[in-house]
């Protein structure tokens, strides 16, 4: 029986046959920096960039992104292109160049200032500003001028990724109405009464309409995003094919669970050079071989939970003393953003949060929790899963999680909980795991003491359900099944 990379390859041979196909994303799957003088590259550890790469590396193609790495300027050709990945090429990176003030406007102003907080309604309140939004509307048309040269004449399906680029679809359509245009939206879709404040909204709206597919992670956010367009805009909705007609160019929106690559971390979690990295882990944080690890994986960022996090550690160590000593929290995650005052705000709090809680229950030979921040290597993210007992995954509100499924993959031996927002999209599809919600500290609390205290047998339960269900749907039938949707609804593709 053919496996699910295998049934990709076969769909992309047959359906894409004619095709050249672009994947557009913000953010870029390899990125090259210079090392004590020479050039080294970093594959960034998770996220949709790392799925998206074992797409393009099994079927091949080109990924047009924001060239960011202090070396990636080095390694390309005068079309700004490179092959990937460095060891055996597949694919073709064409790299976009920004600004500084680029960045700051598109980036760090409208999609992380404006979008982003909008999106996810976490009780930060968004920012819009007329000078982020021109900047991104400006590299929104960059990227389509870079994905246009380098499809030519050629007929092409260009599958957009992310919120970064709400309105490529419609500019490379004003160029060129031919194109295939898909676009998988990576977090969630407000509701109509959240959306409705953007000053920005009808462009926007109209941006993502241009595309001949819109995906969402649960049907949840398509109806929200379909409510959006009912109230906001002029156009039709058709609810047999779940599409929305704007300006007679119909729209398929659909929801397609974003997953991992679930037989290369299961493998690549046993190598001899995962088992020694979690070793040298052991021995940088000091870890008894008795001593259970609950960790996050995070950036810090104010959707993912991690105060409330660590207010459940410090009230399950208030409510049960017997717990010292027994576990070790370690908070794992990079500084992102830090140019906007909200992200500097929450890095102040975690740090007086972590000061207060080991200040309060340390012992002399034993402090509670461990923050530490910096980007981790795939490697290193593969042993931070090997080494822990219990992974806490506790975001407000996550389109997906990319961690709680890696994790669940990374277990070979069953010996593992996963703690479960129930605010994620994840939850829907992982009901084995042990759900919280991140508000409630005092269940917080009560589910970590039941995730310490669970059965051998159990956890053996929980997680072979867990990882069956990743297994069968993995990366590949991710793609496959967006692929198939694409050309069964537009009957364009072959």
């Amino acid at each position: 029986m053919p496996s699910n990379k295998e049934k990709l390859q076969r769909t992309v041979r047959e359906k894409l046959k004619d095709y050249q196909v672009v994947v557009a994303s913000n953010r870029e799957p390899y990125l090259h920096y210079l090392k004590e003088g020479k050039i080294a590259y970093l594959k960034p550890p998770g996220g949709a960039a790392h799925t998206l790469d074992s797409i393009l590396q099994a079927c091949g193609g080109t990924w047009v992104a924001y060239g960011s790495g202090n070396a990636d300027k080095k390694v390309v050709d005068a079309q700004g292109r490179v092959r990937l990945p460095p060891d055996e090429p597949s694919y073709t990176l064409k790299r976009v160049w920004l600004s500084k003030e680029e960045v700051d406007g598109y980036y760090y102003g409208f999609s992380n200032q404006a979008l982003w907080p909008l999106c996810h309604i976490v009780y930060t309140r968004p920012i819009f500003r007329q000078s982020d939004w021109k900047y991104y509307q400006q590299v929104n048309k960059m990227f389509a001028e870079a994905v246009l040269k380098e499809i030519g004449r050629n007929r092409a399906f260009v599958w957009i990724q992310d919120y970064h680029l709400a309105l490529l679809a419609k500019y490379i359509k004003e160029k060129r109405k031919d194109v295939i245009c898909a676009q998988f939206w990576h977090i969630p879709w407000p509701n109509p009464e959240a959306f409705r404040i953007c000053p920005m909204k009808k462009e926007i709206l109209q941006g993502l309409l241009a595309n001949d597919m819109l995906a969402f992670h649960v049907r949840y956010y398509d109806e929200n995003f379909i409510s959006a367009v009912e109230r906001e805009i002029e156009a039709r909705t058709d609810k047999e094919k779940t599409s929305l007609i704007c300006h007679g160019h119909e729209t398929i929106i659909r929801a397609f669970p974003i997953s991992v690559d679930f037989q290369k971390v299961s493998h690549e979690v046993d190598s001899t050079a995962v088992k020694e990295r979690t070793m040298r882990f052991k021995e940088e944080f000091s870890l008894g071989e008795d001593m259970k690890v609950i960790f996050g994986l995070d950036r810090i960022d104010y959707t993912k939970g991690i105060p409330e996090r660590l207010k459940a550690i410090g009230r399950l160590l208030e409510k049960y003393p017997q717990y010292k000593e027994r576990f070790v929290f370690i908070q794992m995650g990079a500084l992102s953003r830090v140019h906007i005052s909200q992200y500097r705000d929450l890095n102040d709090e975690i740090n007086d949060l972590v000061e207060e809680i080991n200040w309060k229950y340390s012992t002399e030979n034993w402090s509670p929790i461990i923050f530490v921040r910096r980007t981790l290597s795939f490697l290193e993210t593969l042993a931070l899963y090997r080494l822990g007992d219990i992974c806490v995954v506790s975001s407000l509100h996550d389109g997906m999680n990319i961690v709680a499924k890696e994790y669940i993959c990374a277990k070979n031996n069953l010996d593992a909980v996963l703690l479960l927002s129930q605010f994620t999209g994840a939850a829907r599809e992982l009901p084995e795991a042990l759900m919280i919600n991140p508000y409630d500290i005092e269940d917080f609390a009560e589910k970590i003491k039941d995730s310490i205290e669970m059965s051998r047998e159990e956890k053996a339960q929980r997680m072979k359900k867990l990882r069956e269900t990743i297994a069968d749907n993995d990366i590949y039938k991710w793609a496959d099944k967006f692929i198939n949707e694409l050309a069964k609804t537009l009957k364009v593709l072959r």
